[in-house]
This record gives structure tokens, C-alpha cells and sequence, in this order.
């Protein structure tokens, strides 16, 4: 997947505005972290494991992940890889017992703009998540979906003879959806979600696919029989 990004900035925002996502499998440390940045006013989920960790944050948009390395089913930096690998480039700090030297450094280099060890004192962390919020974030404006190319501020589909077109905001959350994580089936369940959280009504998914279908190719997005949708044009 090509992408293209431009920097935007962190600040602006009141904090309870602002997205958390905590992926920590200790009980305790988990819920005491979710209270906490509630508390500090911020909008918090919490994931105990890494592929629960790896559902949320592709299915809602966060402002900062705070992660845990040790985690079940996906290891923390394998989960922040991931994310990557698929063009979301939420800040992300870790927070973890692992704290020589090497560990810090193979935090920082597999994605991670910063690492905290634990123990640690509650008021570096939030200080921490603070100065993440206003860090600028290298915002993706263009995904690939097959030879086409979708720009996410104009909300238009170029494909590779110059045929352009115009996508409503639905549609175009929906494709962005696929297009993010191009290797991944998302249920009707996990679309519903995202892209239409305001209606429960899972068959809204299979108009908007036609929708795109119609408008794009019968190609651009593929049915997982007995699972959901996922990107196609591949």
C-alpha cells in the first residue's frame, strides 16, 4: 500500500476530545490506566491482548496508544508493526517492565515515539501523553486501492486511465476502512462500528458496498464468504 502524509498538528483539542487506547493484559495495571486517563478527561478504551489491541485500533481512530510489550496473542511491538504496516501512525508509547538499554532501543525502532519503564509515577506518564497529543502527526491524504489512487481529502478515486470518481462521506469511509488495512477481513459487525456508528442495522454495509462496487469496479472490494469484506483491486 503507497500512502501519502502530510504533518499535521497535535494541539487545539480539549482532552476529552482526545482518544486513548491502552493495551495492557495485567488486570490491575489495566483498569487502574483506564480510570486514570478518564479521570485526566480523556475518551479511554482497553484491550487485553495484543489482537484485541489490534481490532480497536483498526476499526476507531485514537490519538495516542499507550502499549504494553508482554502481551497474549500479539506482542506489543509486533501489534505496533502492524499498524504501521498498514498506515496508521497514531503516537504510541510503551509502557513496559522491560527496561535496559537494548529494550528501550528496540522499542523505539520497531515504531514507538516514546518508553516509559514501569514502575512509573503518574504524573510522567500523563506529562508523557501530553506532550504526544501535541507532537505533529503525519497525517496519511492518500491510500492505494489496486492501480487507483483515493484521496482522503477530496474524497476521490483516481484510477490509473484518469477516470475520477467522487465518493460521498459514507463511501469514503468505508473504502478508507479496506484500504488501511488492506490484508484484513473486517465482519459487517466491525464496519458498523466505524462507518456507520449513529445505525445499527448491518445491511447498510452491503448498500454501501454496492455503492463502491458500482461506482469503482465490482473489484475494489471482495466478500469473505461467511466472514465480511475486504479491500480488493489487488
Amino acid at each position: 500500500m503507497r500512502t501519502t502524509t502530510t504533518a499535521t498538528g497535535g494541539g487545539g483539542r480539549h482532552p476529552a476530545e482526545r482518544r486513548i487506547l491502552v493495551v495492557e493484559d495485567d488486570r490491575e495495571v489495566g483498569d487502574m490506566l483506564l480510570r486514570l486517563f478518564q479521570q485526566a478527561g480523556y475518551i479511554a478504551d482497553l484491550a487485553r491482548d495484543g489482537q484485541a489491541g489490534l481490532h480497536l485500533a483498526l476499526i476507531r481512530r485514537y490519538d495516542v496508544l499507550v502499549l504494553d510489550r508482554r502481551l497474549p496473542a500479539i506482542e506489543g511491538l509486533d501489534l505496533l508493526a502492524r499498524l504501521r504496516r498498514s498506515g496508521i501512525t497514531t503516537p504510541a508509547l510503551v509502557l513496559t517492565a522491560l527496561g535496559t538499554v537494548d529494550d528501550r532501543v528496540a522499542g523505539l525502532d520497531g515504531g514507538a515515539e516514546d518508553y516509559l519503564v514501569k514502575p512509573f509515577e503518574v504524573d510522567e506518564l500523563l506529562a508523557r501523553v501530553r506532550v504526544l497529543l501535541r507532537r505533529p502527526v503525519a497525517a496519511v491524504t492518500t491510500l492505494s486501492v489496486g492501480t487507483s489512487e483515493f484521496d482522503l481529502l477530496t474524497r476521490q478515486v483516481t484510477g490509473a486511465d484518469g477516470s475520477v470518481a467522487a465518493l460521498s462521506g459514507r463511501e469514503a469511509d468505508l473504502l478508507r476502512m479496506l484500504a488501511e488495512a488492506p490484508d484484513r477481513t473486517f465482519s459487517r459487525a466491525d464496519i458498523v462500528a466505524r462507518v456507520f456508528p449513529d445505525a445499527a442495522a448491518e445491511t447498510l454495509v452491503d448498500t454501501y458496498v454496492h455503492y463502491l462496487r458500482r461506482k469503482l469496479g465490482a473489484e475494489v472490494v471482495h466478500t469473505v464468504r461467511g466472514a465480511g469484506y475486504r479491500l480488493g483491486a489487488r
